[in-house]
């Protein structure tokens, strides 16, 4: 009997390529489907609610498999989380209709991105956030981050080299909170997102707080739908895939 599973996965992605399958490098996707393979002795295929590039985090990727088993969506979590290494972890595993994917079905995203902005480094937590030396003008980031919510054309913060039918997209939240002393997080959540859009958006915002452009510029970025007038992709490390929303 052919079943759905839907997965809710944390993962660590400092050593991984990314979310998908590679045919030589470590991924996400191909850990949890050779884990499968193991557990059913059937090829499984995992279908990601979407991409996390390589050196991105995950605290709510939602996936799901179809798979030919008499095995419980119980058996599975605890099975899944006996074989895959320490830097992925299954927190969740139901049945759910056939129909469900968890990619197409995905109706909202939010992430989440950490900076640490003092003089000094941390060395624990370095593989987990975005090291700004320089004072941020917080103030100034949340009035360029206003420009944003609602629905845009965000092509001036998409990753080159990757056109898409649409770049526009609808924000419904952006904000920046201090988590703690010297830890800052920018969360956004949107109906869809580009590639690279939210290391782009958040690379620009430090433009802002660094005074090197203001927020009436950031606006100007966004109008333009050009790339090349935005600021840096921010590293990888500093991003978390917080949670995927479905009807």
């Amino acid at each position: 009997m052919t079943k759905n599973f839907k997965l809710i996965i944390e993962y660590d992605g400092t050593c991984f390529s990314g979310w998908q399958r590679q045919k030589t490098d470590r991924s996400v996707q191909g850990e949890i489907e050779k884990a499968l393979r193991v557990m059913t002795g059937q090829k499984v295929v995992v279908n990601g609610s979407g991409r996390t590039d390589a050196g991105v985090h995950a605290l709510g990727q939602v996936a799901n498999f179809h798979c030919d088993t008499r095995l419980t969506a119980a058996v599975f979590l605890k099975g899944l989380n006996s074989l895959l290494f320490e830097d992925v972890v299954i927190k969740d595993c139901r049945q759910v209709p056939d129909a469900f994917h968890a990619r197409f079905d995905a109706k909202r995203k939010r992430y989440r991105y950490r900076m640490l902005n003092r003089l000094i480094p941390c060395a624990l937590f370095r593989q987990y956030v975005w090291h700004i030396r320089k004072k941020l003008d917080t103030g100034a980031m949340r009035a360029a981050m206003a420009h944003i919510i609602g629905r845009h054309d965000f092509k001036a913060f998409e990753g080159s080299g990757s056109p898409r039918s649409s770049t526009t997209r609808t924000v419904m939240h952006a904000g920046l909170a201090e988590t703690q002393r010297d830890h800052l997080d920018f969360e956004i959540e949107a109906d869809g997102f580009l590639r690279y859009m939210v290391r782009n958006i958040v690379g620009t915002l430090v433009d802002v707080g660094l005074v090197k452009i203001s927020p009436d510029d950031f606006k100007a970025v966004l109008r333009s739908r050009d790339r090349g007038r935005a600021g840096i992709t921010a590293p990888p490390q500093g991003l978390f895939l917080v949670e995927v929303k479905y009807e």
